[in-house]
């Protein structure tokens, strides 16, 4: 597909681009109204596309813990035997909880974690299904409030029994965002994975004490821009880090249920790797 169109998705996915504006653009690189229509069920994201993790062997639940501005609404997933494990953030894109990132974090489960998925929009009353609509609360969110709300995630995981203290964290897009922030601002962190996410002030890397596992795709301009002021901030302040790109692969190449973005074999790869890191440093 031609990346013009990839890139015009993702500015509206990203930005405050009207549908109405982004259809009337769409029709011009496609080259009419009627191609439009057709390529659109190719960008937009359908949870019928997505990866079913069964949980058959797995515990799960739906918990809220306290924030800032209401209780957070959570998904929980882990190994059915109940014991202590090390705890994983699951961060979800900028729609919102859903089926996905659900689905992920039973990934996370089933490679022997207490996966907890918080949702960014449980003071807006939670995810609603249509996607324009989540983007759309996400704008009435306070950055420093959403960070707050994730941050007190590692104040509730203490109080459970089946987590063992030791925590880490996986986001994807806005939540790869998340996860470089909460390497800034918890100490307690071990390690963060960061996919296609926005990356911190150059000055607040000496804060990281988590070792970092970067994934960018190769085609993802606008934050890739970031990575080499990113990356030499890492080197001066000695983190622990690793870096890739996947070349061939656009912004949200993890996401199974974005047709034309996500890259399986980029994604395989980058999740055996998360899961191989989390090894290293969790258990």
């Amino acid at each position: 597909m031609d990346q013009r169109i990839i890139n015009l998705y993702d500015e509206y996915t990203h930005k405050p681009l009207t549908r109405n504006d982004f259809l009337k653009r769409l029709a011009v690189l496609a080259g009419g109204t009627a191609a439009a229509m057709t390529i659109l069920p190719m960008l937009e994201v359908n949870y019928a596309n997505a990866a079913v993790t069964p949980q058959d062997d797995l515990f799960t639940e739906r918990i809220t813990y306290p924030g800032i501005n209401g209780d957070m609404q959570a998904y929980v997933a882990r190994p059915k035997e109940e014991k202590p494990y090390a705890a994983v953030i699951v961060i979800h894109e900028n729609r919102g909880l859903n089926a996905h990132i659900e689905d992920v974090a039973r990934r996370a489960a089933k490679a022997g974690y207490l996966a907890i998925a918080p949702n960014a929009l449980s003071s807006l009353g939670g995810t609603p299904e249509n996607a324009d609509e989540a983007r759309a609360k996400f704008q009435q969110l306070k950055p420093e409030d959403s960070l707050q709300n994730f941050i007190k995630v590692f104040n509730y995981l203490p109080s459970r029994k089946d987590c063992n203290g030791k925590f880490g964290c996986v986001g994807f897009c806005w939540g790869g965002a998340m996860s470089n922030s909460l390497a800034v601002n918890v100490p307690s962190l071990k390690a963060a994975v960061p996919f296609y996410g926005r990356q911190p002030a150059t000055e607040d890397v000496s804060k990281i004490k988590a070792a970092i596992q970067l994934h960018y795709g190769a085609l993802d301009e606008g934050v890739n821009k970031g990575i080499p002021a990113y990356e030499e901030a890492l080197k001066a302040n000695k983190v622990n880090y690793e870096l890739y790109v996947y070349e061939g692969a656009q912004h949200a190449f993890h996401n199974d249920t974005a047709p034309t973005r996500y890259n399986e074999a980029a994604a395989k790869l980058a999740w055996q790797r998360t899961i191989e890191f989390f090894a290293k440093h969790l258990k």
